[in-house]
């Protein structure tokens, strides 16, 4: 980890990747060959060249799951100065969200993204409002410029693990 990434960590918090479930993980209208996996995944978000880009229009809709519950103190969204996102609601455990109804819920947050934040400066959060996160919906509503384009090079998530029983690493006491 670069003095750069390190010193953007909020303190006490921690970057949340490792707790993301990527096997649930899904963005809708990404580009087939700029997808989420360029702007999310360790090694990969640290490559400005990489981005995820949307498609058919500027909007994206983004599912994070985790595969732990965690606190979500705040986000850190990288992205160029002209095609990166501006306008981002945020949803906590939302589960099936698409376009046609992410406007039938209020959001947890909303984030306007200037250019100073777009460098992927960590955007502090309601705390209270993502105190037991399951999931995380991301839309990306708009873009700087409003083109048609948004280009998002990385997010970061930070805050903390709520410390949980894990069902499954629960071992079965056998009778005698």
């Amino acid at each position: 980890m670069s003095a750069e990434s390190a010193s953007a960590i909020p303190r006490g918090q921690v970057d949340l990747l490792d707790f993301i479930d990527f096997s649930g993980v899904e963005c809708l209208n990404q580009s087939t060959s700029h997808s989420l996996s360029n702007a999310i995944k360790q090694g990969y978000r640290e490559d400005d060249g990489l981005t995820l880009e949307s498609d058919a229009d500027e909007q994206l809709l983004i599912h994070i799951p985790f595969n732990q519950v965690i606190k979500l103190h705040s986000i850190a969204i990288k992205g160029p100065e002209e095609d990166g996102p501006k306008t981002a609601k945020l949803f906590s455990n939302k589960e099936h969200m698409g376009f046609s109804n992410v406007n039938d819920y209020p959001p947890s947050d909303t984030v306007v993204l200037s250019p100073d934040t777009l460098k992927g400066k960590p955007v502090v959060l309601k705390y209270v409002k993502f105190q037991n996160v399951r999931s995380l919906t991301v839309f990306i509503e708009d873009n700087q410029l409003d083109s048609e384009i948004t280009k998002v090079q990385k997010i970061a998530l930070f805050g903390r693990t709520v410390e949980t029983t894990d069902m499954k690493s629960l071992k079965k006491i056998e009778d005698h």
